[in-house]
């Protein structure tokens, strides 16, 4: 075998093909968001036939029509819209990469987009996040409070805060464990006094004591989960005297003294401190959910993101 039979000549076409992908793109995006050849043209300082050229390269090479023309208007296809979507994501990531390199040592700074769940982020992730701003004032914070799980890179999210989820990640996306939450069993003192204090797990759930649980989107309840030492978590289905579908209101609920919760530690931990809840059956507390810290393996080099993920890993992680 000769030494450079590895390089084959028919191979560099694809590779000149590989190159090429990017041409046209920013004139596809221009159009896009100017509507019409003509006024793409004088945004990018280039003639109108070289603009329709242009165009009709790009969709002649993905043999797809990416615009609707007509006497009066210039719309996207459907095609186009998908297509055009991942444009301004891969634009959007050159520029990042672009302002990495040209700001490596550069203050944190720019628009931040953050999100949180929503207890979870109003009872411990904003105050973190306002001493943040304190100390990065040329950064704009935009915080969405969702407990849904947004696709962060299709939604432009720099940085997430999750509660559970998947065990495997996207490749695209960067996550940082910061520990497990903790969940207790836990009554107010009015309402131990009324019912009595349960020894056991059968006297919590086998006698007139009442539940109050979480209510999922779906319109059921979400169970209790028991574990004792070693043993497997079993998810209990319980009968509830009342479903919250809001943590701080089921807090609420319970600190009103209505009922038994299985709460996070995260959430009841102020009511413990100030003597309003009390935990009940030690032996049945048990780990939660993980939390992780997600963002998009693009930005993170950016340096208000790299500040930002400094800065929640060490105050969220969980010890």
């Amino acid at each position: 075998m000769e030494e450079n039979s590895a390089i084959a000549p028919q191979e560099c076409p694809a590779i000149v093909n590989s190159s090429e992908r990017l041409k046209g793109i920013d004139v596809f995006v221009a159009v896009a968001a100017a509507g019409s050849f003509a006024a793409a043209a004088d945004r990018l300082n280039l003639t109108g036939s070289a603009v329709g050229k242009s165009i009709a390269r790009l969709e002649a090479r993905l043999s797809t029509r990416l615009f609707e023309r007509t006497t009066r208007k210039l719309q996207l296809t459907d095609a186009g819209t998908a297509f055009h979507r991942v444009c301004l994501r891969v634009l959007e990531d050159i520029e990042s990469a672009e302002r990495v390199l040209a700001s490596d040592t550069a203050e944190p700074s720019g628009r931040l987009r953050v999100d949180v769940p929503a207890t979870f982020g109003r009872r411990q992730v904003m105050a973190w996040l306002m001493a943040f701003a304190v100390d990065h004032p040329a950064v704009q914070l935009h915080v969405s409070f969702t407990d849904r799980f947004v696709d962060v890179v299709d939604d432009g999210i720099d940085v997430a805060v999750r509660i559970g989820g998947a065990d495997t990640w996207p490749a695209n996306l960067g996550h940082r464990f910061l520990g497990k939450e903790r969940l207790i069993f836990c009554a107010s003192p009015a309402y131990l006094e009324r019912k009595g204090v349960p020894a056991t797990l059968d006297d919590l759930l086998l006698s007139s004591h009442d539940a109050i649980t979480y209510g999922r989107a779906d319109g059921t309840a979400s169970p209790w989960l028991i574990s004792q030492g070693a043993s497997p978590t079993e998810r209990r289905a319980v009968d509830s005297r009342i479903v919250v579908g809001d943590g701080e209101a089921q807090l609420d609920a319970v600190v009103a003294g209505l009922g038994v919760a299985q709460l996070a530690t995260w959430l009841a931990g102020d009511a413990l401190r100030a003597g309003q809840l009390v935990p009940i059956l030690p032996d049945y507390d048990l780990e939660g959910l993980p939390l992780h810290i997600v963002w998009p393996r693009s930005k993170r080099l950016l340096p208000k993101v790299d500040s930002l993920l400094g800065h929640l890993a060490e105050q969220l992680r969980v010890r």
